[in-house]
C-alpha cells in the first residue's frame, strides 16, 4: 500500500548532490578555488614573461596588449637561450 501523501503538503523532490555535496553547497569551494587558479595563472605569466617561447606563443596573441611584445630584441649578451 502506498503511503499517503496530502495534495496541500509540498512536493519535496530529493536535490541532485555528489557524494552529499549540493551544488549551493560547493558554490563558495568553487569560488576559492578559482580566484586562486586565476592568480596563480596570473603569477606563472608573470614570472616566465621573459622566455621568447612564452613571449611568441602567448603574450604576443593578447589583443589589447600583444604588441608590446612584438617588437622587443634582447641583445646576444643578455639573452639566456
Amino acid at each position: 500500500m502506498p503511503a499517503y501523501t496530502s495534495k496541500f503538503g509540498p512536493k519535496l523532490k530529493p536535490a541532485p548532490h555528489l557524494f552529499g555535496f549540493t551544488a549551493r553547497a560547493a558554490a563558495p569551494y568553487a569560488l576559492a578555488l578559482g580566484g586562486f587558479g586565476a592568480v596563480a595563472g596570473f603569477a606563472a605569466i608573470y614570472f616566465l614573461e621573459g622566455i621568447p617561447r612564452v613571449q611568441q606563443d602567448i603574450l604576443q596573441k593578447v589583443p589589447v596588449i600583444g604588441k608590446y611584445w612584438t617588437g622587443r630584441e634582447i641583445p646576444a649578451s643578455d639573452n639566456p637561450f
